[in-house]
């Protein structure tokens, strides 16, 4: 008896996913497929690996076969790597802002570092205006920025531009009589930065009501109601309004979303950039 590749890559999906639809989505297989796959590995092992209550939750057969389904995965992706791709290998240290790393990019990093074992991903958020600085000194070999086209590297690519948004309570923005309390990321920010310029810039007061580096933390401040803040459209959750402004004078201008990287000569650094240049243009 020997275990199959799909199967146990169907089964780490869903023992990770706890669900057989989100694993579906992860091995690219349909639902009914994915579990054809777990009722062959309960049938092939005899054993039920999950429990199907209320929720889907691992026996304890199934907690042992995780460990060697992760071993059996890993050193099959290691191998498949080695002859498929013989030169791609090494580190690269990559910079990326934490509402990037927390809305799209979690699973495409995860994603990446699956199919390419040999590569070691050292992943750290920040600022875009940190990461930028820090990128400059070298202390990454590449970063994912939200800033207006940076021409300072050749070695960068546009990925997308980035329509932000007020977002929050209208009755708070419309409420002109009184200061305008925001709710941003500390400096520096170009989020806050767009939010504040526009603001002097329509001589309209205000105030910092809340101030969090944390993508969750904005949410949740602007969802309590404690102020208005920025946005990009694609990023406002469902438990948030866009807000419409009355006249045009108050919309905020795109921002744009780049890769940067200091030369083209690592491979390693050229094919995670283009495995996330494809994935945030999907």
């Amino acid at each position: 008896m020997s275990f199959d590749a799909l199967t146990l890559e169907c089964f780490l999906a869903v023992a990770e996913t706890g669900s057989f639809t989100r694993a579906a989505g992860k091995v690219a297989r349909t639902q009914s497929a994915v579990s054809q796959q777990i009722a062959k590995l309960e049938n092939q092992l005899a054993s039920e690996l999950f429990s199907r209550g209320k929720g889907l939750a691992l026996t304890a057969n199934g907690e042992l076969l995780l460990g060697y389904a992760r071993q059996i995965i890993h050193l099959n992706r290691l191998a498949m790597d080695r002859f498929r791709n013989p030169e791609l290998s090494g580190e690269v240290r990559f910079g990326l802002p934490e509402d990037f790393a927390s809305v799209f990019l979690s699973d495409v990093l995860s994603e990446y570092a699956a199919q390419h074992p040999r590569v070691l991903l050292h992943i750290e958020c920040d600022l875009t205006l940190h990461l930028f600085e820090r990128f400059k000194k070298k202390e990454f070999d590449l970063v994912l920025v939200k800033m207006n086209r940076p021409e300072d590297f050749p070695n960068g690519i546009d990925v997308r531009s980035e329509v932000l948004e007020w977002v929050g309570d209208q009755t708070i923005f419309d409420n002109y009589a009184e200061t305008l309390p925001l709710v941003v990321s500390p400096q520096p920010c170009v989020y806050r930065s767009r939010a504040i310029d526009k603001l002097n810039t329509l001589k309209r007061p205000w105030r910092i009501a809340f101030s969090s580096p944390s993508y969750a933390g904005t949410v949740a401040a602007a969802e309590a109601g404690m102020g208005v803040t920025v946005l990009p459209r694609n990023m406002v959750p469902n438990s948030l309004s866009i807000i419409r402004p009355s006249s045009a004078e108050e919309a905020l201008e795109d921002t744009h979303i780049s890769l940067l990287k200091h030369h083209d000569q690592n491979l390693a650094v050229n094919d995670l950039e283009g495995y996330v240049d494809a994935r945030l243009k999907v």
